[in-house]
């Protein structure tokens, strides 16, 4: 389910912190998957990953975000973990607006008090930015609604689960590849001028330059901490 929600984005795939460890953390933290399924027809509707982790301080969060958290949770190995790292939710379109992602943030804080943890943290991909790719993440987290909530949706469900926004991780997943990779995702005809260009899905745009033959992905996410 993962694989077919996050199939747009497949692109993140390619950060070097999940290339190396995304499928050791998965067999490591069985404890960490979480699945809903719906309670007629079995049906599975939702699924979200979370890892242990060991934080000193957590109100000193680092600019990797995701990166972080899975680079992170693989060298600690679980090791006196404090803190649970949320690392995807997965919901499939047909059955999106149910609530089902906040209770999956929920379900990650019910694994934290199992664990003795004090709370969730989770690198937000806010839903909306994908509309405004050239717009900084600081500005756009700070724009209210017509009604003065958080403009964005998914942070808005997050404040209302009970998270607390904690500031931008402005390098929060990196994609580093070859211009002519970046071809499936570009939303412009060609790759042929360097620039910042507008990639499908994407919550910044694809920084390429052709000196290099690179194209360059810098995703910013939101921390958000949810208290157990």
């Amino acid at each position: 389910m993962e694989n077919e929600v996050w199939d747009e984005l497949a692109f993140l795939d390619y950060t070097p912190a999940h290339f190396a460890h995304y499928e050791e953390l998965l067999e490591r933290h069985p404890e960490g998957h979480l699945c809903m399924t719906d309670a007629e027809t079995g049906e599975l509707v939702a699924t979200g990953m979370c890892v242990p982790l060991n934080l000193a301080n957590d109100a000193a969060l680092p600019r990797e975000g995701w990166d972080w958290i899975v680079d992170t949770a693989s060298a600690q190995k679980g090791h006196f973990a404090n803190i649970i790292g949320a690392l995807s939710i997965s919901v499939p379109e047909a059955h999106r607006h149910r609530g089902l992602a906040r209770d999956l943030v929920k379900a990650m804080a019910v694994v934290a008090d199992l664990h003795g943890c004090s709370g969730v943290i989770a690198p937000v991909r806010p839903s909306g930015k994908t509309n405004y790719p050239f717009i900084e993440m600081g500005e756009y987290v700070a724009w209210g609604d017509d009604r003065g909530r958080i403009f964005d949706p998914w942070l808005r469900s997050h404040v209302a689960a009970g998270g607390t926004l904690r500031g931008v991780c402005d390098r929060s997943m990196v994609v580093e590849k070859p211009i002519e990779f970046w071809e499936d995702w570009a939303t412009v005809e060609s790759l042929s001028r360097d620039g910042s260009i507008p990639l499908r899905g994407g919550l910044a745009p694809l920084r390429v330059d052709h000196r290099k033959g690179v194209g360059s992905y810098v995703e910013p996410n939101v921390w958000v901490w949810h208290a157990v």
